[in-house]
């Protein structure tokens, strides 16, 4: 796609302006004329441009005093400048001119060929910058699609997912018949599972968007704990899963969404983790100003998973449920502890266990949070 790319032209002389226009001229060129520092600085408020040629000696405003003007606007701050002047070389001149904002120094006469290969290396990096920007503008309107189009899909599944779950629950309570009692459990576990597919998308979306609300309140990290470790137990009453705590573990979170984080890795290491040794929770608020969660179990993670393990979508081969989820989990929860203003790091090494580590400030940070690393931001869906 060919870009018409802005060159200002300023001289008070117009054979030098028409000299230049006629060495320069190309069809992908235009070049803005303007007779003096008054008129071009006009001329910037309307155009960007790539490049300013600017003659140093004229009547009024001299090129010297318009280069000081362009770097006091931060509209013009970065428009490169190349003066040319046809007095005697100066060493004095010149370092003003570089002073003043200037990539270059030409004397008059100059070799058309030197000029113009330092336009065209300036016109490319014009258009580079017109490129990156329209990719910018296209990723940005694709994001906005994709979340828009997962936080239709959520909200439109909500209904159907709930009748075919409550249809299989009335199913496994009225019906005798063993076949159909399978049957009914497996539609159940299917659509609970789908329901938390959706949930994860509708929180991709809203991370996404910056729209996740938080709602914090004064909680005891222990007692949420203790909810979410009663849940995992087994049937039979045999503990696979171990809390623990020290220290005042009271401090302003948001309940829903830190259960959520805890869940998620208690469930991980028990579907993941090695089955003869059970799952450990500590909780622990012995430091002032924030409170630390580890969550412990036998195995470890191969170091290239590591690397990738909060990514987004992140399916490897070392996955052993089978490709069920999304691959959302653990990027969902470092995104809800993130919100917190806290920090969630995994330890898996020579020990032979697993730690996925939380730390959360006591006291709720209102506020942006910090943007993550760039190479967490470079992925789409």
């Amino acid at each position: 796609m060919s870009r018409t790319v802005k060159i200002l032209v300023v001289d008070d002389i117009e054979q030098n302006i028409v000299a230049l226009e006629a060495l320069v001229a190309r069809p992908d060129l235009e070049l803005l004329r303007a007779y003096s520092g008054a008129e071009a600085l006009e001329l910037l408020l309307d155009n960007d441009v790539a490049l300013a040629l600017v003659d140093v000696q004229m009547p009024g405003m001299d090129g010297f005093e318009l280069a000081e003007f362009m770097r006091g606007s931060p509209r013009t701050r970065h428009v490169p400048i190349i003066f040319l002047t046809a007095t005697d070389r100066n060493t004095h001149r010149t370092f003003r001119g570089y002073e003043a904002g200037a990539v270059d120094f030409l004397y008059k006469p100059f070799d058309p060929h030197i000029l113009r290969s330092k336009i065209e290396v300036f016109v490319q990096l014009q258009h580079q910058k017109l490129q990156l920007a329209e990719q910018l503008d296209t990723m940005t309107q694709l994001l906005r699609t994709n979340e828009m189009f997962v936080a239709v899909l959520g909200h439109d599944l909500r209904n159907p997912l709930s009748a075919i779950v409550n249809t299989a629950e009335v199913l496994l309570q009225v019906s005798a018949e063993p076949r159909v009692k399978t049957a009914a459990a497996r539609i159940r576990n299917s659509g609970g599972r789908m329901s938390r597919m959706v949930d994860q998308l509708l929180d991709i979306a809203r991370v996404r968007s910056g729209r996740l609300e938080l709602s914090p309140e004064r909680i005891d990290l222990t007692v949420l704990c203790e909810h979410i470790v009663e849940e995992f137990q087994l049937p039979e009453g045999e503990r696979r899963v171990e809390l623990a705590y020290t220290g005042d573990t009271f401090g302003e979170w948001d309940a829903d969404r830190l259960s959520q984080v805890v869940s998620n890795l208690v469930g991980n290491a028990l579907q993941h983790g090695a089955a003869d040794e059970g799952i450990s929770v500590k909780v622990d608020g012995t430091e002032a100003d924030s409170v630390k969660i580890a969550i412990r179990n036998a195995g470890t993670i191969p170091a290239e998973v590591q690397a990738n393990i909060f990514q987004p979508f992140n399916f490897t081969k070392f996955r052993h449920d089978g490709g069920k989820g999304l691959g959302l989990g653990l990027y969902i929860a470092k995104e809800l502890v993130r919100s917190h203003h806290g920090e969630m790091s995994v330890c898996s090494d020579t020990t032979g266990h697993t730690v996925f580590t939380i730390h959360l400030p006591r006291h709720f940070v209102h506020g942006p949070v910090d943007e993550p690393a760039q190479a967490e931001k470079q992925w789409v869906f």
